[in-house]
């Protein structure tokens, strides 16, 4: 058993909802938020500023921030493409703000229509903006390194243009860095190398998480090898909904609902109550009746004699 908790970060009613044709109602969404939270999922990704034009799924999100925010213990988190989208996010009250950067450039303009440096300003202008408000009162903000082990459309990506542009990250005022692996790319021994090279080249608290694709069957093992390096945060979709909808074959999310059986299994305490996340699902699954959810563990329910990894979540089966 493990003392170190891992923190699975819920981004499902962004990552997930964006990349289906289903527009999930307002009202549903926030009883999926409300039951994931009850679940003890204690971040969730709720949304993007984005225009409503390019993501209707996700017009709603200033209101679903405000609803999110008064659940109790619940970081807020979003993703925002730029300025703009910074200030909406913070006049909704977003808790963590996360942009993301292509290491693939082709994919950074299919994706935000934005070079690299074009990105990095835009960094700048959120730093700037976070200054001017009180420091216990600012948003946590993550530079996210999107396509960072691969591309659909440039193929492989180097790590050395990894690091170089994390550093432009955190140079340009982000207050650390994830991997993504937009496409499904990873490997598990690419994950481990490209953690290390990461905390060797640019520090220890660059990076704490990691938002891991199962496109090619690898999602769980690239889990296991970024845990096993000292990953404290992990992304993933209730369902296995979602992907990015500006890269071809960019399918196949983590599954929550597997990710948090396999962590508990191994001995290492999410805070996760599975009778609650199967509640979450089944709110999940009368919203969007059309589309599917995956997952091993909602099919096959808990082994016999299952046990939490601590005594504290045991109590709550």
């Amino acid at each position: 058993m493990s003392d170190k908790q891992i923190e699975i970060s819920e981004v499902g009613p962004r990552d997930g909802l964006q990349s289906i044709a289903s527009i999930m109602a307002t009202e549903d969404k926030k009883r999926w938020i409300a039951a994931l939270a009850a679940a003890g999922i204690r971040e969730i990704e709720v949304g993007s500023f984005v225009p409503a034009k390019i993501l209707p799924q996700l017009a709603d999100t200033a209101e679903i921030v405000r609803y999110a925010r008064t659940i109790p213990g619940l970081t807020v988190a979003v993703l925002v493409p730029n300025l703009r989208g910074a200030q909406d996010a913070l006049a909704a009250g977003a808790h963590k703000l996360t942009i993301p950067l292509s290491v693939s450039e082709t994919h950074s303009l299919k994706n935000l229509r934005r070079t690299h440096p074009q990105v990095l300003e835009e960094v700048r202008g959120i730093r700037a903006l976070l200054e001017q408000m009180p420091a216990d009162q600012r948003p946590s903000f993550e530079g996210s390194l999107s396509t960072c082990f691969g591309c659909t459309l440039e193929g492989p990506v180097s790590e050395d243009a990894v690091l170089r542009l994390g550093e432009a990250l955190l140079a340009a005022g982000c207050d650390e860095v994830g991997l993504s692996d937009t496409t499904g790319y990873a490997n598990p021994v690419q994950v481990r190398r490209l953690i290390r090279r990461v905390w060797e080249n640019l520090g220890r608290d660059a990076l704490h998480g990691v938002h891991l694709h199962n496109t090619r069957g690898q999602g769980l093992a690239n889990v296991l090898a970024a845990i096993e390096e000292g990953i404290t945060t992990v992304d993933s979709s209730m369902g296995g909904i979602g992907g990015c909808p500006f890269a071809p074959g960019a399918s196949g999310n983590i599954v929550t609902e597997d990710l948090v059986f396999l962590l508990e299994a191994m001995g290492y305490p999410t805070g996760i109550n599975f009778p609650r996340l199967m509640q979450a699902r089944e709110i999940l699954s009368n919203a969007l009746p059309e589309e599917p959810l995956y997952g091993f563990i909602p099919d096959a329910g808990l082994p016999k004699g299952f046990q939490y990894a601590t005594s504290e979540r045991r109590a709550l089966a």
